[in-house]
């Protein structure tokens, strides 16, 4: 069902497809496994700021269960930054020793004094997320190649609660207008609420769409890597097509899947054009995605400057000028009722009672934030040096690693639509 133009955009579906499942994806997996992206530091001990929460996911398989120093491979202990082959098998015993939620956060005292040379610069003002404070005891690096998002089992009220915050608080939406399909309400199939939503500014209808197009990629994720299998010989993970229907069919979602799905290509689209946008930042000379190995390095930021030349062709990008484009007072105003809103969503993450779903809702919200001072920043990124500190504009080496990963992640929802649309054709 979901096919041709998306609302509020020159692009469709199709274009998107192709061009992210055969020449943007493959280059982007290729990225994100190297040291410089695999890596990402993360306090998930912070107190949700919200609520009184207790709710901390009692399974084993959300549990943080660091894998024991012997079993750390030896590619990172020696602090050579490449796993060997052999290093390569030991972490996947060590992978299959943990539980299927559990967060591995062992990293050997060079690698860490590696990564802690990574450049440090703090731009909260014009930020769109509350970021961890990366040198709180608390926070740790965790390798998100080991630590890989997929269904953990944390679902019902605790999960249920944490997207209702976020809708119901943080969408600009009035309380009388019911978004569709919300827990147990009598539902006009969403007239109302989309009456409502054709009604707003083109920026509040941004900002709902982006984050259903969040929520929407988060569930292709939890589809595609679903537990099929847990017995004491083998876990087996894969793509459960009744997880898929039931979120995203047309008929069992009164007519919302497709709509979700939609939202999905909107939120990819906003993701490329910050790409698209950021490039002079990155090509500057001085610029290194750092780890101590330098023909790696370099390699890295070669493949890193060919992924953002290809987003820059794409030809159909978003055009964001529409955004904040009126009365400049009142532009000024709504962009930060916009930033606020935003960042309060980043707080909510802090409040996800599983850990491996928390490490990756904190990720995805900095990535996405990272991705929208990019936009509205456009004026500073011109005017970059070629040489020296770009004083300006700057990025952390955690906002560098938010937003790849991040893109990383819809990237990857784009691609398992394709798998899940083949799956069910040969249904049929």
């Amino acid at each position: 069902q979901v096919t041709g133009y998306l609302d509020d955009c020159t692009c469709d579906v199709e274009t998107i497809d192709a061009f992210n499942n055969y020449k943007l994806f493959p280059r982007l997996n290729e990225l994100l496994e190297s040291d410089y992206f695999r890596y990402y530091k993360v306090n998930l001990q912070k107190p949700c700021p919200f609520w009184e929460d207790s709710s901390h996911c009692g399974m084993r398989d959300c549990a943080v269960q660091p894998c024991p120093s012997d079993e750390v491979p030896d590619g990172i202990r020696a602090g050579s930054y490449k796993y060997s082959e052999e290093a390569n098998n030991l972490a996947e015993e060590c992978e299959e020793a943990k539980r299927l939620g559990a967060v591995d956060d062992s990293l050997s005292k060079e690698t860490r004094q590696a990564v802690l040379q990574w450049a440090q610069h703090d731009d909260s003002s014009d930020s769109f997320c509350e970021a961890d404070d990366i040198h709180s005891p608390d926070a740790e690096y965790v390798d998100l190649l080991l630590n890989p998002e997929r269904y953990t089992g944390y679902k019902g009220p605790d999960a249920w609660k944490i997207w209702n915050s976020i809708y119901e608080e943080n969408c600009f939406k009035p309380q009388n207008v019911k978004r569709p399909l919300a827990s147990g309400r009598g539902d006009d199939g969403g007239h109302t609420f989309y009456k409502w939503l054709k009604g707003v500014c083109v920026e509040k209808r941004a900002f709902y769409r982006l984050i259903s197009g969040l929520h929407a990629s988060i569930n292709i994720h939890l589809s595609a890597r679903y537990l099929l299998q847990d017995s004491w010989s083998e876990k087996k993970w894969g793509p459960n097509v009744t997880e898929f229907q039931q979120r995203f069919d047309e008929v069992l979602t009164s007519g919302e899947g497709p709509r979700r799905l939609k939202n999905l290509y909107f939120l990819y689209l906003i993701e490329l054009r910050a790409l698209s946008k950021v490039l002079p930042f990155f090509e500057r000379p001085g610029f290194q995605l750092y780890t101590g190995n330098k023909s790696q390095d370099a390699e890295m930021k070669h493949l890193l400057l060919e992924i953002l030349h290809l987003a820059k062709s794409f030809p159909l990008h978003f055009n964001e000028n529409s955004f904040f484009a009126g009365n400049k007072k009142e532009a000024a105003k709504l962009k930060e009722e916009f930033r606020l809103h935003f960042k309060n969503i980043s707080k909510i993450m802090d409040c996800v009672g599983c850990f491996k779903c928390r490490l990756w809702g904190k990720l995805q919200t900095q990535g996405l934030g990272t991705a929208l001072k990019i936009l509205f920043s456009e004026n500073l990124i011109e005017k970059i040096p070629e040489s020296g500190p770009s004083y300006g504009f700057q990025l952390t080496r955690q906002e560098i690693v938010a937003l790849f990963n991040a893109f990383g992640r819809v990237s990857t929802s784009v691609k398992e639509l394709e798998n899940f649309r083949n799956i069910l054709k040969n249904m049929r």
